[in-house]
């Protein structure tokens, strides 16, 4: 069943940046911020990632709140794709199909770019990713 093995491998890697535990002190693994020096959308996925793994809720936030506050969607949508899968029904139809939906995702990832490498005062800050 094609979300079990999807949920399969997300756990594995959740395991794995358990084990690897990246931290803020290595080199940034986003080109975008390695060549440009800026944070991109994603940058501090990764150590968001791992912060939720040790249930550090706060301290992912911090990494990219972007992708911490789109995680109960992705989630919600993965748990919809496995009951239709039970059901035998197809799976639902992802909302990035939808024009409205991908382009207002695209603009809140465009401002959410702008505002964390502006960084006007500490909310600026804090919504950079933390990497050198």
């Amino acid at each position: 069943m094609v979300p079990l093995a999807t949920a399969g491998a997300a756990a594995l890697g959740c395991v794995a940046l358990a084990v690897w535990n990246p931290g803020d002190d290595g080199p940034p693994l986003c080109p975008t911020k390695a060549v440009l020096g800026i944070d991109c959308p994603f940058c501090g996925g990764i150590r968001a990632v791992a912060s939720m793994t040790r249930g550090h809720p706060l301290v992912s936030a911090d990494h990219n709140v972007f992708l911490v506050a789109l995680a109960p969607f992705v989630a919600l949508w993965w748990a919809a794709w496995l009951v239709s899968t039970w059901r035998g029904r197809p799976a639902p139809v992802s909302p990035l199909r939808n024009r409205g939906v991908a382009i207002a995702l695209g603009v809140v990832a465009l401002g959410f770019t702008v505002v964390r490498n502006v960084q006007p005062g500490a909310w600026g800050a804090w919504l950079a990713s933390g990497a050198s």
